[in-house]
């Protein structure tokens, strides 16, 4: 093995060979911001694997652990272990690579960790225990672990544990353990800072505690829609090299009194059915969504009311772009920077105060306003495939009411890589700022 370490403008790399011949090497590059641990190696716990190695009187050696990323979003750890004859050149190198690693700042030390042992398949412990925890521990993050109980647990814990010791909240289940997460840290931000929630118009401290999702729900549509893939091992390794992604959140009020936060779907009609239905049939597991979809489906109810909102007018996207969001995405930035100018401009104003809404009136089989894709294993485009994570906005779906078979057809597309937009019958898209 050998290796050397360059420094360019994106910072420190680090570059590795694995070769039994000059020839046949096999290189790579790390960026130390990939690194996750570095390990004096036990003599008795490697084998050499080459003669060269083996006529070494005492030879010395260390382990680099990394990510290594994969096709479809995937990381796993990987590890390659350096050999030398010289003992204080190998100590030299533990002590370079680990100064380096010192210098991540944004990396976890402490960790509070939320499982919930009966979210999806109740897989939830093992996985944490078996792919997650040692992950965790090679990159030397302590952990205090909770196994919540009952409902609410977590959200009710996270008003009386000392916040301010941990770097970050772990939540080991799926978007409903996130969702009680969420709605913790955020409120407890508000009651710290004496912020009325009941108060539709009133500035929200921001949370500058960090949410770390461990898949092991249904569906998981909040991990697959930032990360791209339902993976518990991927998720670790963007915890440990401390990955960070904003998201927007929208809060739903009625009549001066706070109902909750929403950070993906906030579904009335169809969707809204489904979810209330299933949640009944816990006991059913992943398999209640399908059953309760099929039982909505077939009763077939639609809505008729109006709906009022204001399109957005500091996003720069659209809702039927092309590309996907992810972590930099430049409409996200350039459309909170302009948002930023304006909130400046009128203060904390809010802009229903000044503008005129859109109305539309009729009668809706689903009316969703969605701060994400909504992406899931089951629907890999989910149903906005163009919604932003943090620009400050959300999209309305409209779908009016027309045959089971056209709505059938809407739904299936879900499933498939087509256009989840353009369809022919009576659905409409538009981004907008606020809703009521």
């Amino acid at each position: 093995m050998a290796s050397s370490c360059n420094r360019d403008d994106s910072g420190w790399m680090f570059f590795l060979t694995s070769r039994k011949k000059w020839s046949d090497a096999d290189n790579c590059f790390v960026p130390t911001s990939e690194i996750i641990a570095v390990e004096e190696t036990e003599l008795n716990k490697k084998r050499h694997s080459t003669g060269k190695w083996q006529k070494m009187a005492k030879p010395h050696a260390f382990t680099v652990y990394y990510v290594k990323k994969a096709r479809n979003h995937r990381w796993r750890c990987r590890d390659v272990t350096f050999w030398c004859a010289d003992e204080y050149l190998c100590n030299q190198w533990i002590q370079a690579l680990k100064e380096l690693l010192e210098m991540q700042k944004c990396r976890p030390k402490q960790l509070l960790v939320y499982i919930n042992p009966y979210g999806g398949k109740r897989q939830g412990k093992r996985i944490y225990e078996q792919k997650v925890a040692p992950l965790f521990s090679l990159a030397s993050i302590s952990t205090d672990v909770i196994v919540t109980e009952h409902a609410n647990h977590a959200k009710d814990n996270l008003f009386e544990v000392n916040i301010n010791k941990y770097d970050g909240v772990v939540c080991v289940g799926g978007d409903g353990m996130f969702s009680e997460v969420m709605h913790g840290l955020i409120g407890r931000m508000q009651k710290d800072s004496g912020i009325d929630q009941n108060n539709p118009k009133a500035p929200l401290v921001q949370c500058n505690i960090r949410i770390g999702i461990i898949p092991a729900g249904s569906t998981d549509c909040v991990c697959y829609s930032t990360v791209g893939i339902s993976d518990p091992v991927t998720s670790a390794l963007h915890i440990i090299i401390g990955d960070c992604q904003p998201l927007d959140v929208s809060s739903v009020h009625h009549n001066n009194t706070f109902l909750k936060y929403a950070v993906s779907l906030l579904g009335y009609g169809f969707y809204g059915d489904v979810l209330k239905d299933s949640e009944k049939k816990r006991w059913m597991g992943p398999m209640r969504y399908d059953y309760s979809g099929v039982k909505t489906f077939l009763s077939h109810h639609y809505y008729e009311g109006t709906i009022s909102f204001q399109p957005a007018k500091h996003t720069l996207g659209s809702p039927r772009d092309k590309d996907s969001c992810r972590t930099g995405c430049y409409v996200c930035k350039e459309s909170e920077q302009q948002l930023a100018e304006q909130r400046k401009k009128c203060g904390f104003k809010h802009e229903e105060d000044e503008e005129e809404w859109k109305v539309i009136k009729g009668k809706f089989l689903a009316i969703n306003v969605v701060n994400m894709s909504c992406a899931c294993p089951r629907s890999p485009k989910g149903l906005s495939p163009a919604a932003h994570l943090a620009d400050g906005s959300a999209d309305l779906i409209l779908v009016r009411k027309c045959s089971r078979f056209d709505f059938l057809r809407y739904l299936v597309r879900h499933t498939n890589q087509h256009d989840q937009v353009c369809i022919p019958f009576g659905s409409e898209l538009s981004r907008i700022s606020f809703k009521v």
